[in-house]
């Protein structure tokens, strides 16, 4: 280690006492958590990622994570975004960063600022701007004197702007914690000592930029002091931070994944994830962040990868529409509710573990005060077990964690749900007169218009810089008349390799195949007969990128476009090698470059209606003119019709839809029980990976809303639809005695001397109403929400309770007890009630 490296230390290590020590510091931390006007506290936290929804759902969004919990709502600030060229600054509509802080002050919550400012994300670039690939000598990430100074520049300008209006803790404001940089240890591992240089680097230039608050980065076993090093993953309970003196935190715990275009859709079950949070505050943790709590949409060209879908929906508490996703909205929000009853004992000191079993422990936390928690897990994934525990029985479901505020009393168990469960479902919306749709040809030939020709293959990114997804490779293929081909029909093969992401051949005008790769394998191979004919044809490639890589060393050199060889195999001479003749380049599409999307360019044209529209024609736009449906229910397009493409509302894009790509994969029921990977829960399976593509309220006009879509395939407009997303059955699945928070309180409180009886509450989305009873069975039923069955035992009256209180209701709740449907149908068995009620 360098003279320089070791004064580093030794600075940061005094300025870390200062800051600590000092009366000034509002928020500060020691090894049992983050302490804020000197209260240390059990951090609930949740990711929102303000450009992934618009700016008039941020308060309801902020409102509905407070309501389920949450202390702290977390970002990222997206550099590419707020800085699309270089020195000209954006921070307006749904990048209004200043605005979204604030808001979430007014909340009376705190903020988690994680400038980066690399991302990851699965957002485009990692967050970066694509122009800072093209400033000489630079290098992304590592000790890299170009990097270090726009990355510096960027980081100041955004704390400056936080500063400016007095948005820190330490100033009054709702930001607690910062972040620098995001995930760079395994980067680091594998770039050496530049990467470790680079790594002080952040933490120096972060610190130096004195915000009064900590700062954290994640994924880093070596974060200089004072940062705090942090984990992210499915589980975070084995993690300790690289000090003694720092907090256990847990920057990402993850509530699903990502989907990819040709994915199924990955689902976390909440028992899962609660058992994940509940295992890791009982094993010392005091922040645990939620990412996603809401994901939202990757609207425009936003999402990475490549081949991310536009949804960014990651089976959050709050979908991508901001609505509450039952039952994990509520099950973590019970969670929370029990974890902070417990925090007094929690911040106190490390606690007590004794082994109950050859699977369970049991964790006890005892403050001075004589406050005591305790948290009894059975990590078994297939058997119940019975614990003895002080001078008490408890019964522990397969991979669960029970939670004791008094050290006796259970208020809750991560298996046990008692959260309502919600079936949504797309509700087509009438269109007065539906969608009359108009078409305008993308000309095939438009690379006669070329822009410039060279000799040889060029990379596709170096040659749009990202100005576009679209790039046209055009060449001239003469054929002789006497080809063999030509008498015998045997076409020659063309054989195009590309570095992905989709390729469409055209031959002489005319679409002759297709190619696309996936986000494992982008790269892509085109290999088919084609139609060529005797003297010069054309042969015209539309390479077309989806999404720029955001992850992995030195992402900002992988390549896209068609890099070749191109051949053709089957002439005369055999094999013909068309890489180094002469190619034209165009960027980008006619209708991009007329605004056929915008209102002013879609009037700039000749669009044609009637039996032209029908036609399942590649390369096609289509505009139509609709007016906005009333209420505030969320809305979405279904393009499940359609191929690929890009869609627009009154100019702005809703980003990529590609209901083509089906979902591969295998698609089986999911057992919450056992340790969790983002293959292990899948839907959608032999399915469009996404077909409904989010409409915010806010982009519309309630009359003469302008709809316009670019297909590159072929699909039919004429099947898209406008929906809405509601709630198309509620459900409750609870077994008789379980523990509730209420129960607990008034027992607590004196006001009941005995466990309470639990209730099942139902309720129905704004405006609706409980039509009809689907199923009801208070016994031993199976199944989960939308396909309960009955067992082997059964109530015979479990139906008549719910179709007198709820029918016809908004909500209801029914107390789960075996008078209530008609007596016990099977004495000394543990039995639970399972109800699905339909909305409308």
């Amino acid at each position: 280690m360098s003279s320089k490296l070791v004064m580093w230390d030794v600075i940061m290590v005094f300025l870390f006492g200062l800051w600590v020590g000092s009366g000034k510091a509002s928020v500060s931390y020691d090894s049992k958590a983050i302490t804020i006007n000197g209260q240390r506290r059990i951090l609930i936290s949740g990711s929102i990622h303000y450009p992934r929804s618009s700016p008039e759902m941020w308060p309801d969004l902020i409102q509905k994570a407070k309501e389920g919990g949450l202390d702290v709502i977390q970002t990222y600030v997206f550099w590419n975004g707020h800085e699309p060229s270089p020195g000209q600054y954006y921070f307006e509509g749904n990048y209004d960063l200043v605005k979204f802080v604030k808001l979430v002050k007014q909340a009376g919550l705190y903020v988690h600022l994680r400038i980066g400012p690399y991302v990851c994300a699965e957002w485009n670039f990692g967050g970066f701007p694509v122009w800072l690939k093209y400033i000489p000598g630079i290098n992304f990430r590592t000790d890299n004197g170009p990097f270090k100074v726009q990355m510096h520049k960027f980081t100041e300008k955004i704390v400056n702007m936080m500063k400016a209006e007095r948005l820190y803790e330490s100033q009054g404001g709702p930001i607690i914690l910062s972040q620098i940089e995001n995930e760079y240890g395994p980067m680091e591992y594998e770039i050496g000592a530049p990467g470790q240089a680079y790594t002080k680097w952040a933490a120096q230039m972060a610190v130096g930029l004195g915000t009064g608050v900590p700062w954290v980065m994640c994924k880093q076993d070596d974060a200089p002091d004072p940062i705090i090093n942090t984990c992210n993953g499915f589980y975070c309970d084995y993690f300790s931070p690289n000090k003694a003196y720092k907090p256990k935190m847990w920057t990402e715990a993850w509530t699903g994944w990502f989907t990819e275009f040709g994915g199924p859709v990955p689902y976390r079950p909440a028992e899962d994830l609660a058992f994940s949070v509940a295992r890791f505050i009982q094993k010392g943790g005091s922040f645990i962040n939620y990412y996603m709590y809401h994901g939202g949409t990757n609207f425009g060209r936003t999402a990475g990868g490549p081949f991310i879908t536009t949804s960014y929906d990651y089976d959050a508490p709050l979908d991508e529409y901001g609505l509450l996703r039952q039952p994990k909205w509520g099950h973590l929000k019970d969670l929370h509710r029990a974890i902070k009853l417990c925090e007094p004992a929690l911040v106190s000191g490390d606690p007590s573990v004794t082994p109950l079993g050859n699977y369970q422990e049991a964790h006890v936390f005892r403050s001075k005060s004589g406050a005591c928690a305790a948290f009894l897990a059975n990590y078994n994934p297939r058997s119940f077990a019975k614990v003895a525990f002080g001078d008490l029985h408890y019964n522990l479901p397969p991979w669960s964690i029970s939670i004791l505020p008094d050290c006796k009393n259970t208020v809750y168990n991560t298996a046990r749900v008692g959260a309502q469960s919600a079936q949504m479902k797309m509700v087509r919306v009438p269109v007065h007169g539906g969608f009359s749709w108009q078409a305008y040809d993308e000309e095939t030939s438009s690379y006669d218009d070329a822009k410039f020709t060279a000799v040889g293959l060029l990379e596709q990114i170096n040659t749009t810089r990202d100005a576009s997804d679209y790039l046209w490779y055009s060449t001239d293929v003469k054929i002789e008349a006497n080809e063999e081909f030509l008498k015998s029909g045997k076409y020659p093969v063309l054989t195009v390799l590309s570095a992905g992401h989709a390729l469409h051949v055209f031959i002489n005008g005319r679409l002759s195949g297709t190619a696309y790769g996936s986000l494992e394998f982008p790269k892509l191979t085109f290999s088919e007969n084609v139609m060529l004919r005797a003297g010069i044809n054309k042969i015209s490639l539309l390479s077309v990128a989806v999404g720029l890589p955001n992850v992995g060393p030195h992402f900002e050199t992988w390549n896209a476009g068609v890099l070749g060889p191109i051949t053709l195999n089957g002439l005369n001479e055999g094999r013909r090698d068309l890489s180094w003749q002469k190619w034209s380049y165009k960027i980008g599409l006619e209708g991009e470059a007329l605004s056929l999307h915008s209102l002013s360019g879609s009037s700039s044209v000749e669009w044609v209606e009637g039996s032209f529209v029908a036609r399942r024609q590649p390369l096609m736009w289509y505009k139509t003119m609709f007016n906005a449906p009333a209420g505030n229910t969320p809305l979405a397009l279904d393009m499940g019709s359609m191929g690929k493409g890009q869609v627009w509302i009154n100019g702005q894009s809703l980003g990529r839809y590609w209901p083509a790509y089906k979902a591969s994969g295998t698609c089986s029921e999911c057992n919450y029980a056992g340790t969790y990977n983002e293959k292990k829960c899948l839907s959608n399976c032999g399915e469009a990976s996404q077909r409904w593509y989010h409409v915010p309220h806010s982009w519309l006009n309630p009359t003469g809303n302008l709809l316009v879509v670019f297909e590159e395939w072929g699909g039919d407009p004429n099947g898209i639809f406008l929906v809405r997303r509601e709630i198309d059955s509620v459900c409750a699945n609870i077994f008789e005695w379980q523990p509730t928070l209420m129960n607990w309180q008034m027992q607590a409180s004196g006001k009941v001397n005995k466990p309470l009886r639990p209730k099942a509450h139902l309720w129905c989305g704004p405006g609706q109403k409980i039509s009809s009873i689907k199923f009801a069975s208070f016994g031993t039923p199976e199944g989960v929400c939308g396909s309960f069955r009955e067992g082997s035992c059964h109530a015979h009256k479990s139906y008549d309770a719910f179709q007198r209180s709820c029918v016809g209701q908004s909500s209801c709740s029914v107390t789960v007890a075996p008078e209530i449907f008609g007596g016990d149908p099977c004495p000394n068995v543990m039995k639970k009630l399972s109800v699905e009620a339909v909305c409308s």
